[in-house]
């Protein structure tokens, strides 16, 4: 897999439900986009950074910034008409690439290092692993409706030494372009789970999330 070609790709649209236009508001010195674009201009290993789209203010901003700009029909960005598993599909089918990174905006802390690693643990790994992703390590004592999960009452230990569990982030995920196609989703049945930090973990839903991930931003804490 040395010589395969790898495409950044940033899926945004126009409309967001809880938090309007989040992906273009004002953000640090710039904004969410924006700043997604120049993280991954960092990573050396990325050979094309794609931003795939209905809305021609966000295409303008990729342009700008010397990427790719993608036009999106409406029905794949209004999350109504299609499934995001049509999105994916749609997506990966019109990318000429060999190897895909999926690269959400609302992730705005992710380092550019940690997209480095996967990318280089990923092309080094495959075929024991399909697909790469962010992932946060989990240890805290979980409950469900029949009681601890993770963890006995009777024989207390630790929280460093609970079970590794992940939590699968949106900072990225890696796979090979006509499998994400195939499966019409961002990773496979065996991923590798590339763990992130607290901070780079931090996803964008709503306004508070805004403000943190800006004052995290801003502040430089990034592990």
């Amino acid at each position: 897999m040395s010589d395969s070609k790898i495409t950044a790709v940033i899926p945004v649209r126009a409309g967001s439900r809880r938090l309007p236009n989040k992906n273009i508001l004002p953000f640090a010195n710039s904004n969410l986009l924006t700043n997604k674009i120049q993280q991954l201009k960092k990573v050396k290993a990325i050979d094309e950074i794609v931003v795939s789209s209905d809305s021609d203010v966000m295409l303008n901003i990729a342009r700008s910034e010397d990427v790719t700009a993608q036009k999106r029909p409406v029905e794949y960005c209004d999350e109504k008409s299609k499934t995001f598993n049509e999105v994916v599909e749609w997506i990966a089918n019109n990318i000429n690439t060999d190897i895909l990174m999926w690269t959400p905006c609302v992730c705005p802390i992710v380092d550019s290092s940690a997209y480095e690693n996967a990318i280089y643990t990923f092309k080094n790994k495959e075929p024991i692993y399909d697909s790469a992703v962010s992932a946060l390590l989990l240890k805290e004592y979980i409950f469900d409706e029949r009681g601890p999960v993770n963890f006995s009452i009777e024989k207390h230990v630790p929280s460093q030494k609970l079970p590794n569990w992940h939590i699968i982030t949106n900072g990225f995920f890696i796979a090979k372009r006509a499998d994400m196609a195939r499966w019409k989703f961002v990773y496979g049945k065996k991923p590798l789970l590339c763990e992130i930090s607290k901070f780079e973990a931090i996803d964008i839903d709503d306004e508070a999330d805004f403000k943190l991930a800006e004052y995290i931003f801003k502040n430089n804490l990034r592990s």
